[in-house]
């Protein structure tokens, strides 16, 4: 794994230089920094408009008592695709706007959400047997507000017919 980030570390500025290279020969330098720069703006632009789409439809899910998992991992990789279209170069760029379409974006956000050990798939509605797509049981309980000033046990052993119930070594036993 650590193999990997590295050849992506090195590898991605290593491509992009030649790809500037290349682009620059062609439109000329001016051209090329005024291409990356408006890519930037326009990422920035997409990434509002689609930033609140997903934060509506999360949003819609909640309401309908769903676990806004999908959406989650699609704000994810907008996030990844405007930091693409954010770092300078062709690639990166055109990697960016590919996670900005919604069906490709969809479809990996599903694919994660489906093979994360992360992803909770929990259901809200009360009732439910088992959470959709989930694997362990739904835990049903009731719970009962017990008074804060609980009656005081009486550790007296005349009165109870027991023996102490006092530990001397507990440290929550009154030491006198």
């Amino acid at each position: 794994m650590a193999l990997i980030i590295l050849a992506l570390v090195i590898g991605i500025p290593l491509v992009e230089i030649l790809v500037f290279i290349e682009v620059g020969s062609e439109i000329g330098a001016l051209n090329t920094v005024l291409i990356t720069v408006v890519t930037a703006i326009i990422g920035m632009a997409l990434l509002r408009v689609q930033g609140l789409g997903v934060l509506m439809r999360a949003q819609q899910a909640i309401e309908r008592k769903e676990a806004p998992v999908n959406e989650i991992f699609e704000g994810v990789f907008l996030a990844i695709a405007g930091l693409f279209l954010l770092i300078p170069g062709f690639v990166t760029d055109a990697i960016g706007f590919l996670l900005f379409l919604p069906p490709l974006r969809r479809a990996l956000a599903s694919y994660v959400a489906k093979h994360s050990k992360f992803a909770a798939r929990a259901s809200y509605q009360k009732g439910a047997q088992r959470p959709p797509g989930g694997t362990g049981p739904v835990i049903d309980g009731e719970y009962e507000v017990v008074d804060e000033e609980a009656p005081q046990l009486n550790n007296d052993p005349a009165s109870s017919g027991q023996g102490s119930t006092k530990n001397p070594d507990s440290p929550w036993s009154d030491k006198k």
